[in-house]
């Protein structure tokens, strides 16, 4: 699907706000809601929207510490680890990598105990290093990635 102009700043107002009501949403590009919701529906059908999502505050919810954990495994089977990384609820994100270390993966905790343990738990697939985040300094935006 080829997206234009008009799509992109469909995307843009969704992504501010994604319960904006179609009239509203057509008002600010000089539509009407009936063309937008036909735009929306098309974006929904190819994909290119895939889901509607929630911004929850983080902080509010006890998340407190960010951690970059990069990991140099013991063995050549990678199952098991594979396996600790999709079942544990800390691991936000997880990515094999090349370079330094064979996994990359980003945690979120509540508390020092918390981090403590997953990495004991860890310690039974490889050996780590470990970042924290002291302060996010950007967020990966898809929109404005696929604009450039």
């Amino acid at each position: 699907m080829e997206l234009d102009n008009i799509d992109f700043q469909i995307l843009r107002l969704l992504t501010e706000n994604s319960r904006v009501q179609w009239k509203d949403l057509g008002k600010q590009i000089h539509m009407t809601g009936q063309a937008v919701g036909n735009r929306i529906k098309k974006l929904e059908d190819h994909g290119v929207i895939k889901a509607y999502s929630l911004i929850v505050d983080e902080m509010k919810l006890g998340l407190i510490f960010t951690a970059f954990v990069t990991i140099y495994m013991k063995t050549a089977d990678h199952d098991a680890f594979i396996r600790f990384v999709q079942e544990r609820k800390e691991v936000v994100e997880g990515h094999r990598v090349s370079g330094e270390g064979c996994y990359h993966v980003k945690i979120k905790v509540k508390s020092q105990d918390q981090l403590n343990n997953f990495l004991n738990q860890l310690l039974e697939h490889g050996n780590y290093s470990l970042n924290l985040s002291i302060q996010e300094i950007k967020k990966y935006d898809p929109l404005t990635a696929a604009l450039q």
